[in-house]
């Protein structure tokens, strides 16, 4: 009789071990899938507007998504939600970075239990993720600020750099192109910060530190801000110092951001891309990710809206920068 009792408690754990795997690619396609998407930080311009697309994409895709992340740029914010989303077993996570290398053993435990791992907005270490959504090639953003600049505030400007996060992988990676190509192409500008001005994602000291940076570098011609929040950050330094007939200001922010600055010539020219399309597109992958539609190897997948987005190795290429000023600044809304 104990014989027979341990046998069906056995056949009931085998029953059980078969009906917890988990889904193939093939029976997720018919589930309710549960994504998490994770900003940099919550509650500014560009990533309330990448809000607006993933959950646009969300609803086409019907499946769930929990759009969450840190209140400041907080890469130990970002882990401790992941982990929480591993434990409640979602089907994808989909992050913006703070740090990459910070960021990566958690996001190695997410891939480790099956969950598919895509970075958007900035990467991860290549081994934490399964794909990368690039809202434009490092080079294309690189030389767009740069041409702007040159076209602004002269082929010969001695410019300053701030930028968000000294750890902010997309940043850096700006930064290096933007010196590759000006040696290349404007070799008498001057850099005169090699060590960018960091304020973090905090536009009171973006501002503050803009302003302090007007007062200490008096043979100034131009700023770059490269992040959407230093950019309006610089610019409300540049107009109470009046100095926008002075400086050249250009760089990365959201045209709702931007547009009381440009109206008034405080600021004349600007670069972004669509962040309401790169959150659309970071759910896309996410969702084709885990149903098996995008996998390693493809060269491209069905995007939504989007058409068919283009894969490149490991990366998804939303399209190439956008120049913003006041003849179409009013067209966009984000």
């Amino acid at each position: 009789m104990k014989t027979y009792i341990n046998l069906i408690l056995l056949s009931a754990l085998v029953f059980a071990g078969c009906g917890g795997k988990d889904a193939t690619p093939s029976e997720k396609q018919d589930e309710t899938l549960t994504i998490g998407v994770m900003p940099k930080l919550v509650g500014i311009g560009f990533f309330n507007a990448a809000k607006r697309g993933i959950e646009e994409a969300g609803r086409e895709l019907n499946v769930n998504v929990d759009y969450d992340g840190p209140t400041t740029g907080d890469v130990e914010q970002q882990s401790r939600l992941a982990d929480t989303w591993i434990a409640r077993k979602y089907d994808a996570i989909a992050i913006a970075p703070n740090d990459p290398d910070a960021i990566a053993p958690v996001l190695a435990r997410a891939r480790a239990r099956g969950i598919k791992v895509v970075a958007w907005d900035a990467d991860a270490q290549k081994d934490a993720r399964d794909w990368f959504i690039n809202q434009a090639t490092s080079e294309s953003v690189a030389r767009s600020l740069m041409d702007v600049m040159a076209e602004g505030a002269g082929e010969d400007a001695k410019y300053i750099i701030i930028t968000g996060s000294l750890t902010a992988a997309n940043q850096n990676i700006w930064m290096e192109e933007m010196e590759k190509y000006r040696q290349e192409r404007y070799p008498d500008m001057v850099n005169l910060t090699p060590t960018p001005i960091a304020p973090g994602e905090d536009q009171a000291r973006a501002t503050q530190m803009a302003a302090d940076a007007l007062k200490t570098y008096t043979d100034l011609d131009g700023i770059f801000a490269i992040t959407s929040v230093a950019l309006p950050g610089a610019a409300e330094a540049l107009r109470r110092a009046g100095a926008a007939d002075k400086v050249f200001l250009t760089g990365l922010a959201t045209p709702n951001d931007m547009r009381e600055y440009v109206k008034e010539g405080t600021v004349k020219r600007f670069v972004l891309w669509n962040p309401v399309d790169l959150g659309y597109l970071a759910v896309q992958a996410a969702v084709a990710s885990a149903r098996g539609e995008l996998a390693p190897g493809a060269e491209a997948f069905e995007a939504g809206r989007l058409g068919v987005a283009r894969v490149t190795d490991d990366q998804i290429l939303l399209g190439p920068p956008m120049i913003f000023d006041n003849e179409n600044i009013d067209d966009f809304d984000f």
